[in-house]
């Protein structure tokens, strides 16, 4: 993490001149006009013979995204232990863990169409902005209710408000980044985001429940989280951003049912998504976390922030390597493998007893996911035009990346009725079922190549 830090300072000390950053969002925001799911050979970058690891850092707009999302997803992660701890405090059932994931997936699975169309014909980053302000108000209203009325249907309610704002809010930040960084470079962006986000999602869990630890108590973990977006907030202002509007902006059938039109024309983003979706689905092991911390492995609140850390410390190594490493060569084949390993390392955490053997494995299972995301996302935005990316955004957190807490729901149920071990083994295994399925289903993502090259 250190390295980390001393890099991304030194790339701020290199670039410092504002108007040549806008230059660059500037053009990139026409060429992204024009951008098509499969573009002309002459729209492909260019061959350096130099890979350059730091190239999207030395953007400032880049910079200060990421900053501001890894403080954010900081923020989330805490109040995600704090929020499953006090659920399993309060009724020591693996049922209202699930629950947790539910509420909060129910408002994006249905406004799912309506925020990708919102999304795509409004101020994206003023629409990101409110969202925020409402996912803090929310983490305030938890902070309140923990001091004040310790109600768990308060909680539910509570969970289901900051659910709205990431329906609006997710869509919103999966279309900055093709604003602000050059095509030629976009994968190099997604690998440093992606190791801010697994690097915050290090950081988040462990200071959350030290927090828990010290304090005996989610009231300052609540308050952080609020913080936490707020500060994102500001960051935007900061940002240059132009609202380009795309046609008519009436909310027709029609319009709302184009993202799914695409995703299903465009097969490998639809194989990279169905893989994903179902594998999260099956694999959310992290929900049972607070069960596997206090009754099996019997570590505690510190020990499950350590828990719910392994797996973005194996995530975050592997987002390093890929960003000092050339796009993958061979994309699809990497996203089976990895995903394979996913499923594997799940099921070797299920029927672990020793704390170190299930840190081992909730790092392979961060790792083989890393690579996940990076295929995917790359793809997913790569092959979409820009006029449509808040639709496909808001589908693919809908398919994907709210499978974490559906998950969390199948989980939670299955534990309910057969027990925490039966439930990671099981989805596990799925995962590997999964990927056998979807290779032989869309040969497409299994042949397809370079990372980065968008013709299918």
């Amino acid at each position: 993490m250190a390295s980390w830090c001393i890099c991304v300072r030194l790339v701020m000390c290199r670039q410092r001149n504002r108007t040549e950053d806008r230059s660059q969002v500037t053009a990139k925001s026409r060429a992204m006009s024009s951008s098509s799911p499969q573009p002309s050979p002459s729209s492909e970058p260019q061959s350096t013979g130099t890979h350059d690891p730091y190239a999207s850092l030395r953007l400032r707009s880049f910079r200060r995204y990421l900053s501001g999302n890894l403080i954010l997803i900081i923020g989330e992660q805490m109040q995600k232990v704090a929020v499953g701890w006090e659920i399993y405090e309060r009724t020591g059932s693996a049922l209202h863990l699930g629950y947790v994931g539910l509420v909060q997936f129910l408002p994006i699975a249905a406004l799912a169409m309506i925020t990708g169309h919102v999304v795509d014909h409004y101020n994206r980053r003023r629409i990101l902005m409110v969202a925020l302000g409402f996912t803090s108000l929310a983490a305030l209203g938890l902070a309140w209710n923990s001091t004040r009325t310790n109600s768990v249907a308060a909680l539910y309610a509570l969970l289901l408000i900051s659910g709205i704002a990431k329906a609006f809010q997710n869509p919103a930040k999966s279309t900055m980044i093709p604003r602000i960084v050059p095509r030629e470079i976009f994968s190099n962006a997604v690998s440093w985001n992606s190791s801010g986000f697994e690097m915050a999602s290090m950081i988040g869990p462990a200071i959350g429940g030290l927090l828990i630890g010290l304090f005996r108590s989610t009231v300052v973990v609540y308050l952080s989280s609020a913080m936490a977006a707020l500060i994102f907030l500001l960051i935007l202002t900061g940002i240059p951003s132009q609202h380009q509007a795309v046609g008519n902006n009436s909310m027709t059938v029609r319009s709302l049912l184009a993202g799914f039109r695409f995703i299903r024309q465009a097969k490998v983003v639809q194989a990279a998504m169905t893989l994903d979706m179902v594998a999260v689905l099956l694999g959310g092991a992290t929900t049972l976390m607070p069960i596997f911390a206090k009754d099996i492995l019997q570590v505690g609140p510190r020990g499950l922030g350590w828990l719910l850390a392994a797996p973005s410390i194996g995530a975050c190594s592997m987002a390093l390597l890929l960003a000092h490493r050339p796009p993958l060569r061979k994309a699809g084949r990497a996203l089976l493998l990895a995903v394979t390993g996913f499923g594997v390392a799940t099921v070797l955490f299920g029927i672990s007893r020793n704390f170190w053997l299930s840190l081992a494995m909730l790092f392979l299972i961060g790792a083989c996911d890393n690579i996940s995301v990076v295929v995917r996302q790359t793809l997913v935005q790569l092959l979409t035009p820009d006029e449509m990316r808040g639709r496909v955004g808001a589908l693919n957190g809908l398919f994907i990346g709210t499978s974490n807490e559906l998950g969390g729901f199948e989980s939670g149920l299955v534990a309910g009725f057969f027990g925490p071990l039966a439930a990671v083994v099981s989805g596990g295994l799925g995962t590997v079922f999964v990927v056998i399925g979807v290779a032989w289903l869309w040969p497409q993502l299994r042949n397809y190549g370079t990372l980065g090259n968008t013709d299918e």
